[in-house]
């Protein structure tokens, strides 16, 4: 009988780990060698969002038109292609910007990394998602010179932060929506918000549900990827290619949607129609305690692990680049 119990409590507390924590990555290739990424440029673009480009708040749309303008001339100096996908809603008129790095083999779907570049109430917003937007253009700025197979998109989203969050009118929700109509593939989405705080102290990490505390780091010194249960096939993809650049500690988390911060950014409006999409981030008031207040500001983001992220996602579009059709 005991034993009966215990195997059962085992299946069960396995089930939990590899559903939660998984999916369990049992190969990491080696990543191509380092990209020049500067962490002194990610603090100069989160100086300048949280600065000069504040407020970046949805009404008036000018705030953010200003915003918007600036990143299309990063995008444009990283010699990407520039897009933009603009909607009308009561205060006026808003766009995504696009840098558009057009791939060799049309028969492939695209990869899409998207930050958003408001701020919640014209607050500082340095990690949310100043750092996200900086790592972005980081990450635009140091690709490598060779044309990949897959289509890349780096996109800056506007009004994901209340009264949009959420909902329709998110600008990632309007683009998705518009690639769907276009018959648009997308083979991977990855939203990065809030990228910037790391912290090494025991104790520093918290968890939406007390027994993940038994599973996961007690020092919030890691880059978390985030996804919803059906998510896992992405999270896999997106977790092989970090860890393989071996430049910042990685864990994974899937859950239902239901479970408080799953879906809580862009990656929502892909998974919404059906796209491998997930989060990428520090994991927010589980760890920062500046979340949405004016004490959000620049000189608490660490900039060298925002580097070390930008070279995990480089590996990660690596590893994409040239990964067979399915």
């Amino acid at each position: 009988m005991l034993v009966g119990l215990f195997i059962v409590f085992a299946a069960f507390a396995g089930g939990v780990f590899i559903l939660a924590k998984g999916p369990v990555v049992l190969f990491v290739p080696d990543a191509p060698p380092p990209r020049p990424v500067s962490a002194e440029r990610l603090r100069a673009d989160v100086e300048r969002l949280c600065g000069e480009l504040s407020p970046r708040l949805y009404n008036p749309p000018e705030h953010l038109d200003r915003v918007a303008s600036w990143i299309e001339g990063q995008f444009r100096d990283a010699g990407l292609a520039v897009d933009e996908h603009t909607y009308r809603l009561r205060e006026g008129e808003y766009r995504n910007v696009l840098g558009m790095r057009k791939g060799s083999d049309p028969s492939l779907g695209a990869v899409i990394v998207g930050a958003h570049y408001d701020a919640y109430m014209g607050l500082p917003g340095a990690d949310d998602n100043a750092s996200g937007v900086a790592v972005l253009l980081e990450l635009a700025r140091t690709l490598p010179p060779e044309t990949p197979a897959r289509t890349q998109i780096f996109a800056a989203f506007t009004n994901e932060e209340p009264p949009f969050f959420g909902g329709d009118d998110m600008g990632s929700a309007r683009y998705a929506r518009s690639l769907a109509e276009a018959s648009t593939r997308v083979d991977l989405m990855i939203a990065l918000d809030l990228v910037g705080t790391f912290d090494d102290r025991p104790g520093s990490q918290g968890y939406p549900l007390s027994w993940m505390q038994w599973l996961y780091p007690s020092r919030g010194d890691f880059i978390a990827i985030v996804g919803d249960t059906g998510a896992g096939p992405a999270i896999r993809r997106v977790k092989r290619g970090m860890l393989s650049a071996r430049s910042i500690p990685v864990q994974s988390f899937r859950a239902p949607s239901a479970i408080g911060g799953v879906d809580w950014s862009d990656h929502l409006s892909f998974r919404r129609l059906g796209m491998p999409a997930v989060m990428v981030t520090d994991t927010a008031f589980l760890r920062m305690p500046h979340y949405h207040r004016t004490s959000d500001t620049p000189e608490k983001l660490d900039y060298p692990r925002m580097a070390g992220v930008t070279q995990a996602l480089h590996a990660v579009l690596a590893l994409e680049a040239g990964r067979p059709g399915h």
